[in-house]
């Protein structure tokens, strides 16, 4: 019991350290805020709020209307349900489409497939929901 506890919350520090990582990658230097227009500020909000969406909501299986919506619109684009993880030995996040037999992991290109619409559906939803 103590040593699942124990890989849970290391998990979930592996998870928040490699969304700091990605979020410190994707700041714009501080100098070219002051020359960028109102629209290219909302379209960085918008890639910076689904990115949190895409890395973390998405893999805890949240409630959130907006991310249930987001895997809703995804598992009727490919016609089953997907699920994503960040298994505790693994580097990258993993999808698995949920099959009869059980989960079977979604490698190669129909991976990166998988990947560019998630992120294409929930810049879309982002976008929508944002004032």
């Amino acid at each position: 019991m103590e040593t699942q506890r124990m890989l849970r919350t290391y998990a979930r520090q592996l998870t928040s350290a490699r969304r700091l990582a990605r979020f410190r990658r994707s700041l714009p230097g501080a100098d070219d805020e002051a020359t960028v227009s109102r629209q290219v500020k909302r379209r960085l909000l918008v890639e910076q709020v689904s990115r949190e969406i895409v890395e973390n909501l998405v893999v805890t299986g949240s409630e959130n209307q907006t991310v249930q919506s987001i895997l809703t619109a995804l598992d009727s684009e490919f016609g089953e349900q997907l699920q994503f993880q960040y298994p505790p030995a693994a580097i990258d996040l993993q999808v698995f489409r949920m099959t009869d037999q059980g989960p079977v992991e979604v490698t190669g290109p129909e991976k990166q497939t998988v990947f560019k619409r998630l992120w294409e559906i929930t810049l879309e939803k982002v976008d929508d929901t944002m004032l």
